[in-house]
């Protein structure tokens, strides 16, 4: 499409936020693009001489253009990260990843295992992750193994199995690892009360349950159960010993994203972290082509909303260098100083 075949239709196309695309002549979305101001986004390609010969050459090759209004900025920017996975229109960036990272699953079931996967299944059960190393949940495993006693074992514990004796304590109960839910030494509410934990240092929320053992700790001290004390001891020193290994500033610093970025005329590098009292939980780097001219705060935007969703980030606040928006309910923090510079 020429500017003069453009000119005629500027005077119809919206001023209002929305999203916009670009369809050529065999009627194939090739570029899907979001606006605060449509008429004035779209005219921007036909009245002005592009530095870069790929949006020459997308301009050259649009022969239909379609509108949708939204209420606000915000939703146009969700509209069009959904129409981009969608579509996968050929002028986009796109994150693509194929490897299969690895997940940490607590299993739909009476007494929940928690294991390494690759696989997703949608049979109720909770998922953590992805992560991208393979060490970094092994490490995550044997924290849980050592502080809390989950079962290890692949045993159908029913309530009826459990009630027909089926089962017999295994070597794991013995050695206090397991407190033999199989024979019914342990109740399925004390082993959800435990599970939960897990939970919460899979979220990276080692706090609370650090209080925790180090009031249980003291309680055996004053009932003059010191090895039971001691065996508590060696937990707390454990997850101590862990969150001071991926502590990088601050705990008080809680629940954030951080994303940089570094680009040439090429490609984009982002790095994107999640920090949970002062520890990255998960860290993530992706290499993004660029397709036409996109600026630094297009590429952290595109690439903030699909990391956060594959990382399933509920932040609301997130730290970069470069200003962007991504809804009213997000903090940007663009640090001049202090803890969250260092990032």
């Amino acid at each position: 499409m020429t500017r003069e075949d453009f000119l005629p239709i500027a005077p119809s196309i919206p001023t209002r936020p929305g999203i916009y695309k670009y369809f050529n002549a065999d009627d194939i979305i090739i570029y899907v693009g979001k606006a605060k101001h449509l008429r004035k986004r779209v005219s921007s390609y036909f009245n002005k001489q592009h530095q870069y010969y790929k949006t020459e050459r997308l301009v050259s090759e649009i022969s239909r253009i379609e509108f949708t209004i939204v209420d606000s900025e915000q939703d146009a920017l969700l509209l069009e990260n959904a129409l981009i996975k969608q579509y996968q229109p050929r002028y986009n960036m796109m994150l693509k990843d194929d490897r299969s990272y690895p997940h940490i699953v607590i299993k739909n079931e009476p007494f929940p295992r928690i294991f390494l996967t690759r696989r997703i299944i949608k049979d109720g059960s909770e998922y953590f992750g992805p992560y991208t190393s393979v060490d970094q949940v092994r490490s995550l495993l044997e924290l849980i193994r050592q502080t809390l006693p989950i079962r290890s074992c692949k045993l159908n514990l029913t309530e009826k199995s459990i009630a027909k004796g089926k089962f017999k304590e295994c070597l794991e109960y013995h050695i206090g690892n397991c407190k033999a839910p199989c024979v019914a030494f342990q109740s399925r509410n004390e082993y959800a009360w435990h599970v939960n934990q897990v939970r919460d240092i899979l979220k990276g929320r080692l706090g609370e349950i650090i209080k925790y053992y180090k009031q249980e700790m003291l309680d055996h001290a004053k009932n003059l159960a010191f090895e039971k004390a001691e065996l508590v001891k060696k937990k707390i020193e454990y997850l101590s010993n862990y969150q001071s290994h991926s502590i990088i500033v601050n705990t008080k610093i809680d629940n954030i994203d951080v994303c940089s970025l570094v680009s040439n005329n090429d490609y984009a590098f982002v790095n994107y972290m999640v920090i949970v009292q002062g520890s990255i939980i998960q860290t993530h780097s992706v290499k993004i082509e660029k397709k036409l001219d996109e600026q630094d705060d297009e590429i952290v935007t595109h690439a903030l909303l699909q990391l956060r969703e594959k990382f399933k980030s509920s932040s609301n606040e997130i730290v970069t260098s470069v200003p962007i928006y991504l809804s009213d309910e997000i903090k940007i923090t663009i640090p001049k100083s202090g803890d969250k510079k260092s990032y």
